[in-house]
């Protein structure tokens, strides 16, 4: 302790937060070494976010369709051979609103995207199972033509009622 020289500041003013350490900080400072803090460290300082791994996708080389044309809008479903769901487009999804959902160029924007949407998993053949009498029926499957799937086989899985409805009861005067 002896070979220390005594510092003396040069003004009053010049003194060092270590020349008084019983003295609390003021609340602007604490403020702004605390946004310097998290300027500094960012948005990590919390908690560091989950690393996200890709999803491994699978390669399906043959598909199935499930087109579903309805009245006012037409929707395409892709699933592999045992029915779980790869992705699809409506005619909503595609960007329609309104009356133009129902429209069979629609119907093609809409398979098309959903083409797209399914692109990474090589589909290369499809079968096509239509269900409804919508006006995107026909439209459907040529926009999956034009999207450069081979199609093995069209289905229809229209439900055809057989028997009809229960007749009303005999009336009662």
């Amino acid at each position: 302790m002896a070979d220390k020289a005594p510092q003396t500041p040069a003004s009053p003013s010049a003194k060092t937060p270590a020349d008084k350490p019983d003295t609390a900080p003021k609340k602007g400072d604490v403020l702004a070494a605390a946004l310097e803090g998290a300027v500094e460290g960012g948005a990590d300082t919390k908690a560091a976010p989950k690393i996200r791994r890709k999803k491994i996708k699978k390669t399906v080389p043959q598909a199935r369709v499930c087109i579903h044309a309805g009245e006012n809008n037409t929707i395409v479903t892709f699933t592999d051979l045992q029915g779980n769901k790869l992705g699809g487009c409506s005619a909503g999804m595609a960007g329609f609103k309104g009356t133009r959902k129902s429209t069979p160029y629609a119907a093609k924007v809409a398979a098309e995207k959903a083409s797209e949407l399914v692109q990474g998993y090589g589909i290369q053949s499809v079968t096509v199972e239509v269900k409804g009498l919508g006006p995107g029926r026909e439209q459907s499957i040529r926009g999956l033509q034009s999207a450069g799937l081979n199609l093995d086989a069209i289905v229809d899985t229209t439900p055809i009622p057989h028997g009809g409805v229960r007749p009303p009861g005999r009336r009662r005067v």
